[in-house]
């Protein structure tokens, strides 16, 4: 790049290339993951101490994998005041935000005695992963935590590598985090090992149902080997951004936005979308100039280059089809009416409107959830929310009247299939009715 030339390529959206790739890993790290979780399954305790020596340069006991009670403690001792007072401003907003979203139980009784509904119960325990390379991330701790406490999940585990960031310890923040959040069962286990731990336990760590929580790649291939064993909430891409603006937006509010999670991971995507070539220039250039200043600049740079854009299109209009199949994991809309355009906008994981709804606001502190589906697939997922930690029974009470008015019907459709054994399973019950019989065989 020569000295002054743009970071990021101004396009057509004819230019853009809208397909974007799935990262299943190379073969080499699926089969490194699959050994890892083999491992795990056969050897417990053993397998987890050896791959986090070998890993994350920590020769731990058995003893020490758990974080203590008085280390939670002396983690205060090593933040900020302020940090402890924004961590509970957020966590209030979180809790807010997401008590809204629990369900109950429903019954309906029908007049022929029927009763149909469905129970809602949590999941029982719950493996929440806090990634530590690149940085530390505890407001993701909130994010998992709290929608599964409201769900009433009982049991919360924590797993995160025992060095955070390459520096050798648990970061004190991440420890904070989760202790005002209400976790005190915490190990310092981190990558595939960690999730197969979840997974299928260890003498130590007891499995769980559902595991949540980003992490790098190998992370990722681990949560989809285990999945069956146990839920997951998804299988995270890289972070990625998209900014829906027109010529009334701010070009250095534009700018920042896209970089914020351009800085999250050299992977990480940052596109604006816009029908104003004005505009496009002038963001093009700030991000060059704004990035010159980021502490994170090799990495954001990186994003940048191989995965940034900004797209010229003709009108908002098409600038929201771009975005509609784009779905990306958080959308800003900067335009003269941001509420005007959002009966049209159909996929995204979350949407920001206007210019003071900065991505900052949603990733830490306005209460919604900031883990969000990513590689386009919000076109058919959710961020996570206080479902993701219930699961539902159906409730069937079928009173005799209604039997012997639906048996005939039932029967028909299970003949239908060739399931005899079905249909008879009502027929037997039709006979014995019509022979008077009282429901218990006589």
């Amino acid at each position: 790049m020569q000295k002054g030339e743009a970071a990021v390529k101004v396009q057509s959206s004819k230019e853009f290339k809208l397909q974007r790739e799935v990262e299943y890993g190379t073969p080499e790290q699926n089969k490194a993951v699959k050994e890892i979780v083999a491992d795990i399954k056969k050897e417990g305790d053993a397998a987890l101490l050896r791959y986090t020596e070998r890993f994350d340069g920590a020769a731990l006991t058995a003893a020490q994998l758990r974080v203590t009670a008085d280390e939670l403690q002396a983690a205060y001792g090593r933040v900020e005041e302020s940090f402890v007072t924004a961590i509970r401003a957020a966590a209030a907003n979180i809790r807010a935000f997401h008590a809204r979203q629990k369900r109950n139980s429903w019954m309906d009784l029908q007049p022929d005695g029927t009763i149909l509904g469905q129970i809602i119960r949590p999941l029982k325990r719950v493996g929440v992963y806090v990634p530590g390379g690149k940085a530390a991330y505890p407001s993701s701790v909130l994010m998992n935590v709290i929608p599964a406490q409201i769900a009433g999940v009982p049991e919360i585990v924590m797993v995160t590598p025992p060095s955070t960031g390459g520096t050798e310890g648990i970061d004190p923040y991440i420890l904070v985090a989760a202790a005002e959040a209400g976790v005190n069962e915490i190990y310092r286990v981190g990558g595939a090992q960690a999730i197969a731990a979840l997974a299928f336990g260890t003498e130590s760590i007891v499995p769980v149902d559902k595991i949540c929580g980003p992490g790098n790649i190998y992370v990722a291939l681990a949560k989809r080997e285990v999945y069956g064993a146990v839920d997951i909430d998804s299988i995270a891409g890289p972070s990625e951004i998209v900014v829906l603006a027109d010529d009334t937006a701010e070009a250095a509010y534009v700018a920042a936005d896209l970089l914020s999670q351009a800085e999250h991971d050299e992977m990480a995507s940052a596109i604006l979308v816009t029908p104003s070539q004005r505009l496009a220039e002038a963001v093009a250039a700030e991000v060059e100039r704004q990035l010159r200043e980021l502490p994170r600049e090799a990495i954001a740079r990186a994003s940048v280059d191989n995965y940034g854009a900004i797209i010229v299109v003709e009108s908002l209009a098409e600038g929201i089809s771009v975005v509609n199949r784009l779905a990306p994991e958080h959308l800003e809309v900067v335009t003269e009416d941001p509420m005007g355009l959002l009966g049209s906008i159909e996929n995204a994981g979350a949407i920001f409107l206007g210019p003071y709804s900065s991505e900052p606001v949603g990733d830490y502190f306005a209460g919604p959830n900031h883990i969000i589906p990513t590689n386009g697939t919000a076109r058919f997922s959710s961020p996570v929310d206080v479902d993701d930690f219930i699961k539902k029974s159906s409730l069937i009470y079928y009173s005799k009247e209604a039997l012997l008015k639906d048996g005939a019907t039932i029967i028909e459709l299970a003949r239908r299939e060739g399931l005899e054994g079905h249909a008879r399973a009502i027929e037997v019950r039709l006979q014995n009715e019509a022979k008077g019989g009282d429901g218990n065989g006589k």
